[in-house]
């Protein structure tokens, strides 16, 4: 059998990592990791606003420094041999484009203008937007709003896109479009120069976009121009097609083919987003919900269409798209605004007087980065230790985990944190505890509400950073949901993914099945329930769903 390779680029919340994998048994031959710059300095972010952007020279930059190192270790008889190269990014994260496809902060005059960037997934700026859409769509006979869950969010396209029209002019006068991340990097690659030619993923534009068959594509002028005269005539120049990952956007262009040292007859795919690659690289089943873990939760389900009539749809979750993970089944998207970010919040809470021994001037700056790095280093872990051996009291601290508003279900940006039943005796541990909990039972709310909706879940497989590093969180994941969790033995499983839909598209594979039947690597761990700890969290369930009507009754 003849070598062949493929490349696999995922685009997170902090870093762009690629790999090369052999495309007949989905070895990993080399990875390579690139951390935003500009990101990681806190650039075009304010997190008191819920603003966050980024430069699309971190993810170019990232993309070529990636993938050239790939290649400098895999050597150039590999690179010879790379077939095929598909992406998977964040989102929705769109970005304003003029009519070349390029995204406006790549020009001097908006190079430092945020409202120029990707606005990533996690900015919630647009929320009177999506209050707005909400209230507009309502006022339509055709229910708009109905394979998205019944209610748009505001981490999502349209809302983004108005928000930006509405408050910065010369962004709204010199777009030509709006383009996700995940179908912009595929255009770069191919050389594309006219934003019409540009092709847009079923997965980004079903999920986030409110495009479906159903319609004929999106909903039509009239929908947009009365929301708002600044959309008048902006959807007329969208695309009414798209397309599943499984397909090309193009070959290698020779620029690029040359920046990477590949050749312009490989293949790159279409792009789609990390949860739903990486649900692909998770290997999912039918019916078996893929939770993605990381800053965030993507939690992917995927249903034969025959089983689901053409009136049925689940109220509350990100959409339901035919095609969006595996093509000719049904994809059903929910998940949770903040996950890992909830630990991530606690540990620099408690990180914070590491900064007073960084200003101190005692250490000099390389062993006080030393210092800071080693100790932050050892918070969760210790903190997960010591919150496993703590008895379970029925008085125990609760949590609310809706620190970055609630994506599901039944999504609101709106919303807020909160901790209860906190006396002199909560030390870290117990706080850690009571989070932990807070992001399991909202994990638990999203299986209730598929069940409730008559989509039974039969099993749930783990992958991402936090289903891989923490034993504890994943114990209590099991015990709350009544049910085991197979953890993913792949540590880059969005990448993965993406590299089994590069097989697919270059045509090693005739479909994406059966790429990951051959690439997939495996399961090495599963959490089991333990009976008498789930009765303990049943009740605490209650309490979570209680705290968390009050909360948002109340607009706390």
């Amino acid at each position: 059998m003849k070598e062949a390779y493929v490349i696999g680029v995922d685009f997170g919340t902090d870093s762009v990592r690629s790999v090369i994998v052999n495309a007949h048994n989905g070895a990993e031959v080399a990875a390579s990791v690139f951390q935003y710059p500009r990101w990681k300095q806190g650039l075009y972010c304010v997190p008191s606003k819920n603003q966050f952007r980024q430069h699309p020279l971190d993810y170019i930059e990232g993309l070529e420094a990636t993938i050239k190192d790939c290649i400098q270790k895999a050597g150039t008889a590999v690179a010879a041999q790379v077939r095929g190269i598909s992406i998977d990014t964040t989102g929705s994260t769109p970005v304003a484009v003029d009519r070349q496809g390029r995204p406006l902060a790549l020009s001097a005059a908006f190079a430092d203008n945020p409202n120029a960037m990707f606005v990533l997934w996690k900015d919630h700026t647009a929320t009177a937007e999506a209050a707005a859409i909400n209230k507009h769509a309502a006022q339509f006979e055709t229910n708009y709003l109905r394979y998205v869950g019944g209610i748009y969010s505001s981490e999502w396209y349209w809302a983004k896109l108005l928000h930006i029209f509405r408050t910065d002019t010369a962004v709204r006068e010199h777009a030509a479009s709006w383009v996700e991340h995940a179908d912009w990097l595929p255009f770069l690659l191919t050389g594309g120069t006219d934003v019409q030619q540009l092709k847009r993923g079923v997965c980004t534009a079903g999920h986030k976009a409110l495009w479906s068959e159903a319609f004929g594509g999106f909903p039509p002028n009239t929908f947009f121009a009365t929301l708002d005269p600044l959309l008048d005539g902006f959807v007329k120049h969208l695309p009414s097609k798209t397309y599943a990952a499984d397909e090309a956007a193009g070959t290698l262009c020779a620029a690029w083919a040359e920046k990477l040292g590949l050749t312009t007859g490989v293949v790159v795919g279409i792009g789609a987003m990390d949860a739903h690659m990486g649900a692909v690289g998770g290997q999912i089943e039918p019916y078996h919900l893929s939770k993605v873990m990381g800053t965030s939760t993507c939690d992917m389900l995927v249903v034969p269409q025959e089983d689901l009539d053409g009136d049925k749809t689940v109220k509350g979750i990100c959409g339901q798209v035919t095609g969006s993970v595996i093509p000719g089944m049904t994809g059903l998207e929910a998940g949770q605004s903040a996950f890992g970010d909830v630990y991530a919040w606690f540990k620099q809470v408690l990180c914070w007087p590491l900064q007073l021994v960084k200003a101190s001037g005692v250490l000099t700056a390389a062993q006080a980065k030393a210092l800071v790095d080693e100790t932050a280093a050892q918070v969760i872990p210790e903190l997960a230790k010591a919150a496993a051996a703590l008895p379970l009291e029925e008085n125990d601290i609760h949590a609310i985990d809706w620190l970055n508003g609630r994506r599901t279900p039944d999504a609101s940006q709106l919303l807020h944190g909160a901790l209860t039943g906190l006396n002199l005796g909560s030390d870290a541990p117990r706080i850690f505890k009571a989070l932990v909990e807070a992001t399991c039972f909202g994990a638990k709310a999203i299986v209730d509400r598929f069940e409730e909706e008559g989509v039974p879940i039969k099993g749930l497989i783990g992958v991402g950073g936090v289903a891989r590093k923490s034993a504890y969180i994943m114990q209590v994941m099991a015990d709350v949901m009544n049910m085991p969790i197979r953890i993913h033995r792949s540590e880059q499983t969005c990448a993965i993914g993406a590299a089994m839909f590069a097989a697919t598209a270059a045509g090693i594979y005739p479909k994406v099945e059966d790429a990951m039947a051959a690439m997939g690597q495996g399961f090495d761990e599963e959490y089991f329930p333990d009976p008498e700890r789930h009765a303990y969290y049943k009740k605490r369930m209650e309490q979570y769903k209680k705290i968390g009507a009050f909360l948002e009754h109340n607009n706390l």
